[in-house]
């Protein structure tokens, strides 16, 4: 394998990855019926519409149907990915459900 494709995979990779944080905050929010796209805004309002967060809310379950996602596990997932923001955001949720 070339550099260039090493390369290649390894952006393969991370997209892939990131692909799978966004599903797994989706699918966090449905499990605690929040709206992911509004918490997304309120983490980031002067972007525009997150099409990746689009199509991993296309690829999320009934909560029913879900296995549980810990609170923590969304948080570290969100800030390895540097979404501090949208971790924020998720931890004054959390600290108002718990508190």
């Amino acid at each position: 394998m070339g550099k260039q494709d090493m390369e290649q995979q390894v952006i393969e990779n991370y997209q892939n990855d990131e692909k799978m944080m966004i599903l797994i905050f989706a699918q966090w929010c449905i499990n605690h019926d929040l709206d992911p796209k509004e918490m997304y805004k309120r983490a980031y309002p002067a972007q525009g519409e997150n099409h990746a967060l689009s199509e991993a809310l296309a690829l999320t379950v009934p909560e029913a149907e879900s296995a549980e996602i810990p609170d923590q596990t969304v948080l570290q997932i969100l800030q390895l990915f540097g979404n501090d923001d949208l971790a924020f955001i998720v931890q004054q949720v959390i600290d108002k459900r718990v508190g």
